[in-house]
């Protein structure tokens, strides 16, 4: 047996294509202790999560109001969305390269 232990990469559904990949690939969409609904670029933060793939089908059909009020387990309004819309496309035009699958998914299962 070779010496060195290959690093656990944990896995999450997109709730648009039920897809599974890397966590760190999707963007997590998070319902908050107070309520409020934000991206969460970490992943880290607290309350009820829900992830989605960066691409565009995806966003477009998973930020309807039903679809993320069942995956969050709480009333989303179309207020909270318009709101996420934006985020996502400030946190997309941050770090373009940081998503594509191929540069993420080299990293991450080399290890």
């Amino acid at each position: 047996m070779s010496g060195k232990r290959r690093k656990h990469v944990p896995l999450r559904s997109c709730i648009v294509c039920q897809e599974k990949r890397p966590k760190r690939e999707l963007i997590r969409v998070v319902c908050t202790p107070e309520g409020a609904i934000e991206i969460d670029p970490k992943g880290k933060r607290p309350g009820r999560g829900a992830y989605v793939c960066r691409h565009p089908r995806c966003w477009e059909a998973g930020l309807e109001p039903r679809k993320l009020a069942r995956a969050l387990k709480c009333p989303v309004t179309a207020g909270q969305v318009a709101s996420i819309q934006a985020q996502i496309a400030a946190f997309l035009a941050e770090a373009p390269a940081e998503g594509s699958p191929a540069v993420v998914g080299a990293t991450d299962l080399g290890d």
